[in-house]
């Protein structure tokens, strides 16, 4: 066993070495879940919708947007959707 004044001059890099692993390991387990809710709410809700779309949310068949007033709104085209309503807060696919 080495001492504290025989230590190799590996050792300092192999600390180093072991903490960048250490914290890109805890770095990935700490993105893979939104990671993996991003991919679950972008199956029900467009990707540029505002406030927080919740994952398979229930609303009425048909309906291509939630108003942000909390009405439906079942437009065929963005143009003009929930305009008196406040404005779209969701985009359903």
């Amino acid at each position: 066993m080495l001492g504290s004044s025989e230590r190799s001059e590996g050792e300092p890099m192999l600390a180093k070495m072991r903490a960048v692993v250490a914290g890109a390991a805890l770095a990935g387990a700490l993105l893979a879940p939104v990671a993996m809710a991003t991919d679950a709410a972008a199956a029900t809700c467009a990707r540029h919708t505002t406030g927080v779309c919740k994952a398979n949310s229930p609303h009425p068949r048909g309906a291509t947007a939630k108003c942000k007033d909390g009405s439906y709104s079942y437009s065929a085209h963005a143009r003009g959707t929930c305009s008196h309503h406040r404005g779209v807060k969701y985009w359903y696919r």
